[in-house]
């Protein structure tokens, strides 16, 4: 019964790894579409990174999010 014990913990230890790597591969893909969206978004508004505030940037994201409600509400 210990056997089956320790390797049934193992299989646990096992699949919370996979687990914890999946996870940690989402995140990575998550960032890279925020990095890729944000640069897009700035490029086509033809921003200047170096005049983007902390302020900018949240009003900005904040006024295309809006955006966006607006236009899934619409169809």
């Amino acid at each position: 019964m210990i056997g089956g014990i320790i390797v049934t913990q193992s299989n646990l230890e096992k699949q919370e790894a996979k687990l914890k790597a999946l996870n940690q591969k989402i995140k990575e893909e998550k960032n890279k579409i925020e990095q890729r969206l944000g640069k897009q978004i700035i490029s086509q508004a033809n921003l200047d990174y170096a005049n983007l505030s902390n302020d900018q940037i949240k009003l900005l994201a904040q006024q295309f999010s809006e955006f966006l409600k607006e236009k899934t509400v619409d169809h």
